[in-house]
């Protein structure tokens, strides 16, 4: 379907830059103190503030509509596990792998993860796309 075969593997790199954080935080206004307040954070025995979970849902997006190697698709559903904080500046490695392929409804679905700089699962999940036909 599509060039598309089980356990085909998407890497994709991605960075909390502060340009994500503080636009995350002005297009949705969620100032939540463990988002935005250190000394708050670190009351819970966080390293510095949270970022958003959202902003990795942003960056599934990004995957979805611009690195896989065809534009006419739809996201149908998405669920996603957070496993560990992810905080400003982190690298994340996005690792997508083809889990299903749905030819009678041209779906594909994905399992993902986003790992950290120390190589540990943040979050994890699964996608599944439709091909606009």
């Amino acid at each position: 379907m599509v060039n598309f075969k089980l356990n085909d593997k998407f890497t994709q790199a991605f960075t909390v830059t502060g340009e994500v954080y503080d636009g995350f935080i002005k297009l949705f206004k969620d100032t939540n103190q463990l988002h935005t307040d250190e000394r708050f954070a670190n009351l819970y025995n966080f390293k510095g503030c949270v970022m958003h979970g959202n902003i990795l849902n942003g960056f599934i997006s990004y995957f979805v509509g611009e690195c896989l190697p065809i534009k006419n698709v739809i996201i149908h559903s998405q669920e996603i596990q957070f496993k560990q904080p992810v905080y400003l500046n982190d690298k994340l490695i996005f690792e997508a792998l083809v889990d299903g392929i749905y030819e009678s409804v041209n779906a594909i679905e994905f399992k993902f993860s986003f790992k950290n700089n120390e190589l540990k699962v943040v979050a994890k999940g699964k996608i599944q796309i439709g091909l606009l036909l």
